[in-house]
């Protein structure tokens, strides 16, 4: 079974994640094969929206951890970094529709997205902290940025997840819908942009997000490094071991 499926239709390019036996977590594959559609979109003038979906159980579980410790990223230039910066800079309008847990990885890819709907059993997680690592994606900005920055602390400090409600408070999602019709609207909603010029969705996007492009490549860069060094760290290798082991970290003496 293909675990990433790319469907190019009335100018539409819908990228699905289905690898619901692994929660749709993520491997160096998944990413570098999303750089590339979303990159090729980006040059197509016959694509004019993106969406990024899931099922409707579960969007995204984060990185896939075996996959993510025997390969691990220390370059910019690793499929994770390249889908980041891909999914950053894409310039058309990108929708997404997420049900179910969104972890990590899951979650941060939302901040890049202009139309997000939520199944009502949505639930967001940034947990980078409990596992001794950083923030990616540039959520360090974007998430207080977008949650204030009490709520950010909350969210990447102690790394418990939020539901659906508090991200339609907060601005990450833009409707709340049953699970069963998340993917059905944002297809609606992709179409009706696809339908409209394409100049004028690419210019109103870039003047929307023109303040953030420099901060955003910046964090991108310094939150890669730091997301490395930590890696080497001996938290991140308690806390991996720890998942593995199946037992709770203990960082009472790191």
């Amino acid at each position: 079974m293909n675990e990433l499926l790319i469907d190019r239709t009335d100018g539409v390019l819908t990228i699905t994640l289905n690898r619901l036996e692994k929660k749709n977590s993520l491997t160096r594959a998944m990413y570098a094969a999303m750089a590339d559609a979303l990159a090729q979109a980006d040059a197509d003038a016959t694509l004019r929206v993106a969406v990024l979906q899931g099922h409707e159980t579960v969007f995204c579980a984060g990185n896939d951890i075996g996959d993510f410790l025997n390969r691990i990223a220390t370059s910019q230039e690793s499929p994770a970094f390249q889908f980041l910066r891909a999914i950053s800079t894409f310039s058309k309008p990108l929708v997404a529709a997420v049900c179910g847990p969104a972890v990590g990885i899951g979650t941060t890819m939302l901040f890049h997205c202009d139309l997000v709907y939520a199944g009502d059993n949505a639930a967001f997680s940034m947990p980078f902290v409990n596992l001794g690592l950083c923030p990616e994606a540039a959520s360090s900005y974007l998430a207080p940025q977008l949650m204030g920055y009490g709520r950010a602390a909350e969210a990447l400090l102690l790394g418990e997840p939020f539901l659906a409600e508090t991200a339609l408070e907060m601005g990450l999602i833009s409707r709340i819908v049953p699970p069963t019709e998340a993917a059905a609207l944002a297809q609606r909603q992709a179409r009706k942009l696809a339908a409209k010029p394409l100049g004028s969705l690419i210019e109103t996007k870039r003047l929307m997000k023109k303040a953030q492009v420099g901060i955003v490549a910046e964090r991108l860069q310094e939150e890669g490094a730091s997301f490395a060094r930590l890696l080497q760290e001996p938290a991140a290798r308690e806390a991996f071991t720890a998942f593995l082991e199946k037992r709770k970290p203990d960082f009472s003496k790191i």
